[in-house]
């Protein structure tokens, strides 16, 4: 089964990424706004509860870290995808960093760590170009504090639902 880690931001945040989703981002009925901390893996029944023990360990030693957006940034040239930028505290890097170093957990990252959340992607050249045109001239001031992450897990129509979730700090 395909597995993924991610943190869901609250419910503001998800709404004001969603006003541009609903029209910019065909993953948009997949999954809510999130910001991704672990590629999707594959795992199976046994290794999943193993991982499942490694991800409540980082998480019980992790504490609460501010989550801020700014402004929107995008991945081109490489693609036509507009996100939300997320500050990169050192919090949130190293807990990025240690869901890649776990002995259980696979190591599925491809690219460099650069946390967001997805608002517009798949877009044509022009379709592009005017969207982060007019969203690259907003102020985006938007805080929060993030106390959890999730694994979830990808079902059949490519939708994604929640496994589990690890609140930060001791339980």
């Amino acid at each position: 089964m395909k597995y993924g880690i991610a943190i869901f931001p609250s419910k503001k945040i998800q709404d004001e990424a969603n006003s541009y989703r609903k029209r910019y981002d065909p993953h948009y009925a997949l999954i809510p706004p999130h910001i991704t901390l672990k590629e999707s893996f594959q795992a199976d029944d046994d290794s999943i509860h193993e991982i499942v023990t490694e991800l409540r360990q980082i998480a019980n030693q992790t504490n609460p870290f501010p989550l801020s957006i700014h402004k929107v940034s995008s991945f081109s040239p490489v693609t036509n995808t507009i996100y939300l930028k997320v500050e990169p505290v050192e919090e949130l890097m190293h807990l990025n960093k240690r869901l890649h170093q776990g002995s259980k957990i696979p190591d599925t990252q491809t690219y460099a760590y650069i946390p967001h959340i997805t608002i517009a992607q798949k877009l044509s050249d022009d379709e592009y170009s005017d969207v982060f045109g007019s969203l690259k001239m907003r102020d985006f001031n938007m805080e929060e504090t993030v106390d959890r992450f999730q694994l979830l897990y990808q079902l059949e129509n490519g939708s994604w639902t929640v496994y589990e979730t690890f609140r930060f700090g001791k339980e």
